[in-house]
Formats: structure tokens, C-alpha cells, sequence
């Protein structure tokens, strides 16, 4: 398909062409004597409203959230990593899930400022936050295994006849 390169355009400069289209389809509904809690479409003004790129949360409330959530899950992280760091697996296991948890949040906080300036960081944010969740839940769930089925995990039982 061999296509045409844009050239910029001033504002407003193609609205007659599509102007038609919005008075026959859209307008009826989407104007401010219309009776309905519509937004209105009657003006090039009115479209102009809901055409702007959002460009997402403002510097300073991007640094509000991201402190308040650095400090309160990295908390979380430190108290479930202290009693992980007490279980029974694998030094290496018990490293890498102390330390995924912090890594993952700082690729995903830090991917919400440079989704600001490119969107093709939205994917760290939902990789980040993935693996934050499965850390955490090994970090919870391994030591509650250890607790209720210590003859099924523990090393020490390994030569012990199982019931």
C-alpha cells in the first residue's frame, strides 16, 4: 500500500471535511441544548477537548506517588524478606528472591517516568509489577509451607520414613 507522507497541517484546516460527518452523526446528541449529559461535538473548540494526548500525571505528583510507593512497599519487602531469609531452601533461591523484589520495583517506578517521554515503557511498568507480585508471594508462601508441611519441605526429614 503505497501512502501519501502527511504534511502538517494547521489546526482546524480538515475540519470541513469531516464537519459534515459530526453534524449528521454526532451533533444531535453531543450539543448543549441537546437535554442529554453529553459532552459537546457542535464546535472544531469542543473536539479540540477530547483530541489532546494525555500526557499523564504531572512531574510532581509522578514524585508524590513514587515516594510514598518506594518506601511503603519496600517496607513490606523488608519484612517479609527478614522472615524468607529463615527458611530452609536453597541459599541461591533465598538471594534471588530477597533481592527481585527491589530490582522490580525500582524497573517499575522508575519505568513511570520514562513512560512519561516514551509509552513503549508501559510494558516494564507491567513486568516490574509482575515480578514484584510473584516475589512476594514466594517470599509469603515458601515459609508458610515450611511452617504447616515441615516433614514435605524440610532437609533434615529427607531420610525419614514420610506417614
Amino acid at each position: 500500500m503505497n501512502r501519501m507522507p502527511m504534511s502538517p497541517i494547521s489546526p482546524g484546516e480538515g475540519y470541513a471535511a469531516v464537519k459534515p460527518i459530526f453534524d449528521n452523526n454526532c451533533v444531535p446528541c453531543h450539543n448543549p441544548n441537546s437535554g442529554l449529559q453529553l459532552p459537546s461535538l457542535a464546535s472544531l473548540q469542543d473536539i479540540q477537548k477530547f483530541t489532546q494526548t494525555d500526557t499523564g500525571e504531572s512531574i510532581a505528583a509522578l514524585a508524590r506517588v513514587s515516594h510514598i510507593h518506594l518506601f511503603g512497599i519496600s517496607i513490606i519487602f523488608v519484612l517479609t524478606g527478614v522472615i524468607f531469609s529463615l527458611s530452609e531452601t536453597p541459599i541461591w533461591l533465598r538471594v534471588s528472591l530477597i533481592i527481585l523484589p527491589y530490582l522490580a520495583i525500582l524497573a517499575d517506578i522508575g519505568s513511570w517516568w520514562l513512560t512519561k517521554f516514551n509509552p513503549a515503557f508501559g510494558v516494564v511498568v507491567i513486568v516490574g509489577g509482575a515480578l514484584m507480585g510473584l516475589a512476594l508471594a514466594g517470599q509469603i508462601l515458601i515459609p508458610l509451607w515450611e511452617m504447616w508441611l515441615p516433614a514435605l519441605w524440610s532437609r533434615t526429614a529427607a531420610g525419614a520414613a514420610r506417614p
